[in-house]
């Protein structure tokens, strides 16, 4: 969930939090506010490079979050204030399904209360993709990084020339 993003201000940063949830293995992301720009713009990123990912909008971060509680989720805040990531991975790894907040602005002091971690990736100021990327990764264990996309736009890998398969409309996806 991406916390107090500002559509004027944040579009780019909140373009690529999505980007990385997606890529790194989350199946949803969801913005407390409204910005069906940015939105639709990641939407047509699944549509061409595959992938199950969602996003939504929601009116109350409040209201999402006590809904994934009571449905028996676990939320993990990212922060520079929070506990060592690497004290609280194994803990979080195994704790079923879970919701990462990411804020943009400073965070509403309640979410470090409804979180069941607050967790840093480091303590010194960085960018909030870094630590949803550096979080993701870890979760996953490096395992996310071979996850296939069946798209209409493929990256085949080269040591030294751009190769991108584009399928006509109607394959892939």
């Amino acid at each position: 969930m991406r916390l107090g993003h500002r559509p004027e201000r944040d579009k780019r940063i909140t373009t690529h939090v999505g980007l990385v949830a997606r890529a790194f293995g989350a199946e949803e992301m969801i913005l407390a506010g409204r910005d069906e720009r940015l939105v639709s713009g990641l939407e047509d990123v699944v549509h061409r490079w595959g992938g199950e990912f969602r996003v939504r909008s929601v009116g109350s971060w409040r209201g999402e979050a006590r809904r994934w509680k009571e449905a028996g989720g676990r939320i993990v805040h990212l922060t520079m204030y929070g506990e060592p990531i690497s004290e609280k991975m194994d803990e979080i790894r195994s704790s079923g399904d879970l919701m990462v907040v990411v804020g943009a602005e400073k965070v509403p002091a309640e979410i470090y209360e409804m979180a069941d971690w607050n967790v840093g990736v480091g303590n010194q100021p960085h960018s909030e993709v870094a630590a949803l990327a550096v979080f993701m990764d870890r979760l996953w264990e490096g395992e996310e990084l071979a996850r296939e996309f069946s798209g209409k736009i493929e990256v085949v890998p080269s040591p030294r020339y751009k190769t991108v398969i584009e399928r006509p409309e109607g394959e892939g996806g």
